[in-house]
């Protein structure tokens, strides 16, 4: 009876799945088509990607309380990890190249969107993707651009957050870039991304509720000379963050 109940819920989820293929096939699209006349800078594609996701969070529901802003140099953001949409709330105010995880790029046309716009892949589970990608988030930061990374390395599951794993911070950090904290919390618990469930239920769990309401704050940056503390200070504002919140 639960599942019939849900079946109008499902359909929009499904037609809201269809629109986003085809608009991100669409601005893609357009993108490529436009590159001899207008060019392929990063500053476009940021745009782009911009562009798409203030039509995106129309089409799935998403508003965001949000607070505070990006300082105005090159830094590395962290932000805790509750569901496949904390980058789309978080990416409409920030400009920077996001860390995600390698399966992300066996998704059609997204992840052709996704390379564009910029996203840095990693197989976790490979020792020479990882060291790949820490040299091309020192090189990005170092270039003057920002990273976004989700440093739990998963979700997590309830309102205490997992530790942060440190390589991130200790490459940052030796270069002598700030790390920025961001926190993310959602209103209802179905927007959440539960324990053992594939990207696709997730989608249509979430998206078949009218509305996603997020709240999200970006801290003041931190600095220091040991990774792990400054680790462990973004790790403590955020798990603040997200227990004011909920009180």
């Amino acid at each position: 009876m639960k599942t019939l109940l849900r079946i109008p819920g499902y359909f929009l989820a499904f037609i809201r799945a269809i629109f986003a293929f085809f608009t991100i096939l669409l601005y893609v699209g357009v993108y490529l088509v436009t590159i001899p006349l207008f060019g392929n800078t990063q500053e476009r594609a940021f745009n782009l990607r911009r562009n798409w996701i203030k039509l995106g969070m129309w089409l799935f529901g998403i508003k965001v309380k949000h607070i505070g802003q990006p300082i105005n140099q090159a830094a590395l953001y962290v932000s805790n990890h509750l569901s496949f949409t904390d980058p789309i709330a978080t990416c409409l105010y920030l400009d920077a190249f996001v860390i995600a995880k390698a399966e992300v790029a066996n998704i059609p046309f997204l992840s052709r969107g996704a390379e564009l716009t910029g996203v840095i892949y990693v197989k976790r589970e490979s020792k020479t993707s990882r060291s790949n990608t820490r040299k091309a988030l020192v090189d990005t930061l170092n270039s003057g651009k920002n990273i976004l990374v989700y440093p739990e390395g998963t979700v997590s599951q309830d309102s205490l957050i997992l530790p942060y794993k440190t390589g991130a911070f200790r490459e940052a950090i030796t270069n002598g870039h700030p790390v920025v904290p961001i926190a993310i919390s959602y209103r209802d618990n179905k927007d959440r991304w539960q324990k053992n469930t594939g990207i696709i239920k997730h989608f249509f769990t979430q998206l078949s509720y009218l509305k996603t309401v997020i709240t999200q704050e970006i801290g003041d940056p931190i600095t220091g000379t040991d990774g792990k503390l400054v680790a462990q200070r973004a790790h403590d504002w955020t798990q603040s963050k997200l227990i004011e919140w909920s009180s």
